[in-house]
């Protein structure tokens, strides 16, 4: 079997030890990014963990992209985002997950449009639970 950062993710999330969890929901596990590079930055985990998107069924691609949307309804609600942006890859951790990235009015005039990668993820802050345990929680009270 394949361990990618996302199965690692996953087990934490089983075992309750990853601070960063904002929710399980049916699908998998709503969690805060660990570099917050834009304010709110979560992904949606798959559990059990699979390859990508297309190795769901029907129902199961269903409700993973139903809770896609839930959790980015909550991050915009709970940021004041001006919108949601989404992504699904999987290029370099080959398991799937899904990307919620709240995009701001104030950003940078130049990073407006631009995809969330442009961005230096080696400056974002990292998720603390003292700084980013607030916005989490306020997410998670807008999922149940």
């Amino acid at each position: 079997m394949v361990s990618t950062a996302i199965h690692r993710q996953v087990e934490a999330c089983r075992a309750g030890t990853e601070p960063a969890v904002i929710a399980r929901l049916p699908s998998g596990w709503a969690v805060l990014g660990q570099r917050q590079v834009l304010t709110g930055y979560s992904l949606l985990l798959p559990d059990p963990v699979v390859p990508h998107l297309n190795a769901l069924t029907a129902a199961e691609r269903n409700r993973f992209l139903a809770d896609l949307g839930r959790l980015g309804d909550a991050v915009l609600a709970a940021t004041g985002a001006l919108r949601i942006n989404y992504a699904i890859f999987g290029n370099l951790e080959p398991a799937l997950h899904a990307h919620v990235h709240p995009r701001y009015a104030d950003e940078p005039e130049a990073m407006r449009t631009d995809n969330p990668w442009a961005y230096d993820w080696s400056q974002a802050p990292r998720f603390d639970l003292q700084l980013h345990g607030p916005l989490r929680d306020a997410i998670r009270a807008r999922l149940t």
